[in-house]
């Protein structure tokens, strides 16, 4: 093959898997709670099957907390859940017996809190609110939208450098570390602002069907905003600005849209 049509070919392919991705063109899967096509490469049932073997190793490593506050945990999470329709997913709820205020949920149901983040929690509500904002990944499958893209943006980084490395343009490292940036800060990063976006607006929701008050959703994320620590611009971030989500949050409960990526 001649260096001019591979290298034609090699931008050819490296451009339009960007477009794919960015575009999320069609042929993408609906999602009926997002509103949106999604990309999928990887199905939840895969996702499910990789992430049950890192929720073993964190059950392995992690203290676990019994008593008042998994009750609470187990109470809030069954509510919310049983309001999401996601009842055929094997869901768990576990609190770690660590300071850190943070709560996270795995493909599959496996959702996580750490203690710390009680102290936080001025009633049920709140925990409530994080609790749906939880569950509202994994109805928006955020995770296995990420996964799809995280593969899609490597191809067309991979191709892309090939197709530098072809080329006898001046600056060439410069160029190929500059596309592969350009991917996560202009693609990736904004798809994950995004997704929580999507994950406080399906919380709230959840909270209302639940019967909660979804107004202790900002409550609760103006508390956060009160906790001490450096947070990184938004464009250099995977989550929006305590500002932007709080004022994402506020329009929701008037009734507005929230804003895309």
């Amino acid at each position: 093959m001649k260096l001019a049509s591979r290298r034609r070919i090699l931008g050819g392919l490296a451009a339009g898997t960007v477009t794919v991705l960015a575009g999320q063109a069609a042929g993408c899967s609906p999602n009926g709670e997002t509103g949106r096509r999604q990309l999928m490469i990887v199905t939840q049932e895969q996702l499910a099957h990789m992430a049950e073997a890192s929720w073993r190793e964190i059950l392995a490593q992690e203290q676990r907390t019994g008593g008042a506050l998994a009750r609470r945990l187990n109470d809030v999470g069954r509510r919310i859940v049983d309001t999401s329709g996601l009842t055929g997913t094997s869901w768990e709820f576990v609190v770690f017996d660590n300071p850190a205020v943070n709560a996270f949920v795995l493909p599959g149901g496996k959702v996580g809190f750490f203690s710390g983040i009680f102290d936080l929690f001025e009633n049920d509500d709140q925990l409530a609110a994080v609790m749906g904002h939880e569950v509202g990944h994994v109805m928006g499958r955020h995770a296995a939208e990420r996964m799809s893209q995280a593969m899609v943006a490597q191809l067309a980084v991979t191709l892309g450098q090939m197709a530098i490395g072809e080329s006898e343009m001046p600056f060439q490292e410069e160029a190929a570390a500059a596309l592969g940036a350009g991917v996560t800060f202009g693609v990736l990063l904004p798809y994950s602002r995004q997704h929580e976006y999507e994950a406080d607006r399906l919380g709230v929701d959840l909270m209302r069907g639940a019967g909660y008050d979804p107004g202790a959703a900002l409550a609760f994320w103006r508390r956060m905003t009160e906790q001490p620590g450096d947070r990184p611009l938004e464009w250099l971030s995977t989550h929006p600005s305590d500002a932007n989500r709080i004022a994402a949050l506020e329009a929701h409960l008037a009734g507005a849209p929230l804003p895309g990526p």
